[in-house]
């Protein structure tokens, strides 16, 4: 993975781009830091497959808060390494954020006892996964994440299309192992029709992607095993084992793409200390119409958690 190179931070901040090795792919780094402080609080962003102003905005904007804000891409998307391109893991991805996380940890400006993590949609998933299962992690907001790959999948495919949805990751497989590329399909579609063979067929993914990713840095394809994996890609079974890592979510209500009656679902399955903020709109309205909101609401949550972890805090891990 790596970071994309060459934002520019605000006068007040420094921006710091860093490179390492994350098993076989190039892996990389960005942070922004705020200025005149000797011991920075660290969030770990994840930028999914988007980079771009929106990104560097949120990194400007958190770090102006007092944090050292790292971004990065994963692996096979954007400045990353590794191949097939275009291709998800979930769970090398969240392989990944581990090695992140443990990067920061070697900073010595860093204070690796108040690492907080930030993720939206896919990765707000990986976010829930990651809060459960490292507690180096010391607050988590998942943005309108991915719960339940599982149901989720089951409202996207129509129920007699999904035997020949499958046939085709097994025949995919199948030529792979023969020597063939991997089968891409569209990651976002027009063409919101039930059946539309595009990762994400909703018409607010579609919009969002199609309008306002950095063309020279999306490609709107993705491998046809992404979307096997996300069927199968269940965070919300981590939810419960969260606590005593304060959990912050995010929903929208009019979700269609991480469904905000999933992600309720799994809001009430987790235990405290949480926090719910409900906002109108689709899956992406937090992103654009109410980024002030989102910022705001982290920010704070990292206060009130980050902020007063004490430095000898030594949890277990659960």
């Amino acid at each position: 993975m790596a970071s994309k190179a060459g934002f520019s931070a605000s006068p007040d901040n420094s921006n710091r781009q860093v490179r390492g090795q994350a098993e076989s792919p190039r892996y990389g780094q960005a942070t922004t830091q705020p200025a005149d402080e000797c011991s920075w609080h660290a969030t770990e962003r994840h930028r999914r497959i988007l980079t771009g102003p929106r990104t560097e905005k949120l990194s400007r904007r958190t770090s102006e808060a007092g944090y050292a804000v790292l971004l990065h891409d994963h692996r096979n998307f954007g400045d990353s390494g590794g191949t097939p391109r275009q291709d998800i893991d979930p769970y090398q991805q969240i392989a990944d954020w581990r090695w992140a996380i443990t990067y920061l940890g070697t900073r010595g400006e860093i204070d690796e006892q108040r690492i907080g993590i930030w993720g939206f949609s896919y990765a707000g998933g990986h976010a829930l996964v990651l809060g459960a299962t490292d507690r180096r992690i010391k607050a988590v907001y998942a943005q309108a994440p991915t719960v339940r790959g599982y149901e989720t999948g089951l409202r996207r495919v129509l129920p007699h299309e999904v035997r020949a949805l499958e046939e085709r990751f097994h025949r995919d497989e199948r030529d792979q192992l023969a020597g063939k590329p991997p089968v891409y399909v569209p990651f976002v579609d027009t063409d919101t029709s039930p059946g539309s063979p595009a990762a994400y067929p909703q018409k607010g993914a579609a919009d969002f992607y199609l309008h306002r990713a950095p063309h020279d840095t999306w490609t709107n394809e993705v491998t046809l095993q992404s979307n096997r994996r996300a069927r199968a890609y269940e965070p919300g079974q981590w939810i419960s084992r969260i606590a005593p890592t304060p959990l912050l979510m995010l929903v929208t209500k009019d979700d269609d793409v991480a469904p905000a009656d999933i992600a309720l679902d799994g809001f009430n399955r987790a235990r405290e200390p949480k926090k719910l903020v409900l906002t109108d709109g689709d899956h992406f309205f937090s992103c654009i119409h109410q980024f002030e909101l989102s910022c705001t609401v982290a920010i704070d949550w990292f206060d009130t958690h980050l902020r007063t972890v004490e430095k000898n805090d030594s949890r277990p891990d659960q």
